[in-house]
């Protein structure tokens, strides 16, 4: 018996909503042109996002084929792919997703209305069948919004991932030099900077151990941008400055790099950024250890001359430190060190002793040594410049 009450009140629930869908069908425009109105009316976003006669569309057709659906089985949902369709469509529109839900829920509230309007007037005998009328329109509604929101995320995702994409290929252009006149001004739009500012690029490599793994670099210090990307053994960072200064940004890099970095000059415009990226490698490759050390290029001019030139390099060497680098290795490498060190404390005997833990006359007396040796005085400044610029070779090139 309780069977056969339940289909009496299923085959009355279907012939009421077969009765509502042709009702609703009839009025298809002016039930499309009053949930347009109320979307539009208390959403900007769709108004911005979504353009009038798209909306309009889209709506009738949404609405005709959620009406049909009433009268389906629910493993027979037809409306599905069209909510997945047009999910999709929102989503690469721009469109904010509470937009796409607070829709749904307005379609629910005018074809609610519709369906008690119909009910009130062709069939008010049966206003108590509405009850189990909601279970079936509601539930229609709530899956295509559940549907819909699962879909705007997957393509959302797709899209940041594609944008993302974009991004990396606009800014590798730009670092590498192969960015024409488009590309430059595509990059400008997509990255968010101008076309002509100020901008250096800084090229980072951590030391190489486990503690630096899964380091953040800063997206923003102070006023400056800074805008990463990983290559084989670093990262390379364009950094928009705005009025800060090379100072500036080469303190801010010392609390965030442990490892060692390199600095370009300062570049006026996004197409300086090749030579930019290579100069602030140039500089990198000033730093012989592990760091954490800084290298300016404008402060390593010097010695970046001398990485460029591999082959003089090699010229310079023998010919300056020669006699001294054919000493035994212990022998050798005591001078060498003191030679970097008494240079790093600009010619003091004392500074050098306290770093090198010795006496004063110590150095004095080493330093007699590697003139004898060299055939340079260390109180002449191009004999001086020649020790350096040899000391350096000997640190940063495979000679």
């Amino acid at each position: 018996m309780r069977s056969l009450t339940q289909s009496n009140h299923d085959a009355e629930v279907r012939e009421l909503l077969r009765g509502a869908a042709g009702a609703l069908l009839a009025r298809l425009p002016e039930l499309t042109d009053e949930l347009v109105t109320r979307v539009r009316g208390g959403d900007e976003a769709y108004c911005t996002f979504v353009p009038a006669d798209d909306h309009w569309q889209s709506t009738r057709e949404g609405l005709r084929i959620g009406i049909t659906t009433i009268l389906q089985d629910r493993h027979e949902r037809r409306d599905l792919p069209f909510t997945e369709s047009m999910a999709r469509r929102r989503a690469e529109q721009g469109l904010p997703v509470d937009s796409l839900m607070r829709m749904y829920r307005l379609a629910a509230q005018v074809m609610w209305s519709a369906i008690v309007e119909y009910v009130e007037r062709e069939q008010p005998e049966r206003i108590g069948v509405l009850v189990r009328v909601a279970t079936h329109v509601w539930h229609a509604i709530d899956r295509q919004a559940l549907v819909a929101g699962n879909t705007y995320r997957r393509r959302e995702q797709e899209l940041l991932g594609r944008n993302h994409e974009r991004v990396n290929a606009l800014l590798d252009a730009l670092l590498d030099g192969t960015a024409d006149a488009g590309v430059v001004r595509g990059a400008s739009a997509a990255l968010d900077l101008p076309e002509r500012a100020r901008f250096a690029v800084v090229t980072v490599r951590f030391p190489i151990r486990h503690d630096h793994e899964g380091t953040r670099l800063p997206e923003k210090i102070g006023q400056m941008r800074f805008m990463w990307r990983m290559r084989t053994g670093h990262e390379v960072g364009v950094v928009a400055l705005g009025d800060a200064s090379l100072d500036d940004l080469t303190q801010a890099l010392r609390l965030v790099v442990s490892g060692v970095a390199g600095v370009s000059p300062v570049v006026e415009s996004l197409v300086d950024l090749g030579d930019a990226h290579r100069l602030a490698e140039l500089a990198m490759r000033t730093c012989a250890d592990a760091g954490p050390e800084i290298a300016r290029l404008d402060q390593r001019l010097a010695t970046v001359l001398v990485i460029c030139q591999p082959e003089l390099s090699g010229h310079l060497v023998g010919g300056v430190l020669g006699p001294l680098l054919a000493l035994e290795g212990a022998d050798r490498d005591v001078l060498l060190t003191t030679l970097e060190t008494w240079l790093s404390c600009e010619g003091s005997a004392a500074r050098a002793a306290g770093r090198l833990y010795c006496h004063r006359n110590t150095i004095i007396n080493r330093i007699r040594r590697i003139e004898q040796l060299t055939g340079r005085s260390l109180s002449r400044p191009r004999d001086i410049v020649d020790l350096t610029l040899a000391l350096d070779a000997v640190r940063l090139l495979p000679l």
